[in-house]
């Protein structure tokens, strides 16, 4: 029973020896982290210390920093890389979804370029800053109204159509029924009177004008003329005005008399080596003749007879019938009549016609 009590009384001496062996451990690392926190807290602190001088002699520094012309460049550099690639960035992403979203080059090119009118013509795209010494045209897009039929009115606020439906014809139309053409609501039509030839230079009546005149007028249609120019020097260009006044002597014009400048693309074509200011003198001297005879002068043309074939700052006292066929009409100087198809059509005559609207009170005033 002795030796019993002494081994259990040895057990608890040693369990409680092995007790506090084991508080004692973890007092000692309790106290080690203590000290390694203190220790760790105290380098922050020193740290932060050092920083706070470090910036602070930065900053005196800077202050007595002189930057030469050197270090500006290199900033500003810099600076104009990075706009570069963020502006990079951006346009590559619109041009990605514009040319998902299936839009044609010329399209994407005219958003991208909104200062400049973008002309596409002979295989090139050319760029052409809107000249604010030119006058601008006052039309409000949202206001040109397609119809079901295709044909288009400009209207105001209120839907009322400020526009006059017209036409432009030749002999390319044939026989025309004119009653039915007034039935079907045009309100003036513009009639060839001539062409002079591309090669020979020879000018020659259109076959159908007398018809035309007189079928337009009979039936209450305004009128007015455009004659396709083909002259390479100003007396040229004022034998065929003189030409289309004398065509136009026995009737009722009321529209301008229009010169019609298109370039011909062959090589044989007799205007092939005019120049810009060629073509605008030629321009000027027609429109002249047209002015004196007391008629009122015109000049029809698409975007590269503007832009590229004449001057426009000389032609800004003369009224502009722009050719476009597409909507809206992309052009930002003043135009009076808009052609914006070349394959419409309309009652009484077969086959297609060019449409246009006059935005304008051209005709007869009451």
């Amino acid at each position: 029973m002795d030796n019993a009590r002494i081994k259990r009384k040895r057990r608890k001496q040693r369990i409680g020896l092995l007790t506090n062996i084991v508080f004692c451990l973890i007092t000692l690392f309790a106290l080690t982290c203590c000290i390694f926190l203190l220790l760790k807290n105290n380098a922050l602190k020193n740290e932060s210390r050092e920083a706070i001088a470090q910036l602070h002699a930065f900053e005196e520094q800077s202050e007595n920093y002189i930057y030469t012309q050197a270090d500006l460049d290199s900033y500003m550099e810099e600076a104009r890389a990075q706009a570069r690639t963020e502006e990079k960035t951006e346009l590559l992403s619109q041009l990605k979804s514009k040319m998902s979203g299936g839009g044609t080059a010329i399209a994407m090119l005219r958003d991208f370029f909104p200062e400049d009118v973008v002309v596409y013509a002979d295989g090139e795209y050319s760029f052409f800053p809107i000249e604010d010494k030119l006058k601008k045209h006052n039309y409000v897009y949202d206001n040109f109204k397609q119809l079901e039929n295709g044909q288009i009115e400009y209207v105001d606020d209120t839907d009322e159509v400020l526009s006059q439906k017209g036409i432009d014809v030749s002999k390319y139309q044939g026989d025309i029924n004119w009653k039915k053409v007034a039935a079907d609501g045009v309100e003036y039509a513009i009639i060839r009177a001539g062409v002079r030839g591309s090669t020979e230079g020879k000018i020659m009546e259109d076959e159908n004008f007398a018809d035309n005149m007189e079928g337009a007028l009979e039936n209450g249609i305004e009128t007015g003329v455009y004659f396709f120019t083909q002259a390479v020097t100003e007396e040229e260009a004022i034998e065929e005005a003189e030409f289309v006044l004398d065509m136009i002597e026995p009737y009722d014009v009321s529209y301008p008399v229009v010169l019609d400048i298109e370039e011909v693309t062959s090589d044989k074509a007799r205007t092939a080596d005019l120049t810009k200011e060629d073509y605008t003198r030629n321009c000027i001297a027609f429109c002249e003749t047209i002015k004196d005879a007391g008629y009122t002068p015109m000049i029809y043309g698409n975007l590269k007879s503007f832009l590229i074939m004449l001057d426009m700052e000389q032609l800004e006292d003369y009224q502009k019938w722009f050719a476009y066929y597409s909507a809206p009409v992309y052009f930002p100087y003043e135009f009076d009549i808009w052609q914006y198809s070349s394959k419409g059509s309309v009652n009484g005559i077969k086959g297609e016609v060019d449409l246009n609207i006059c935005m304008k009170d051209l005709g007869k005033k009451d």
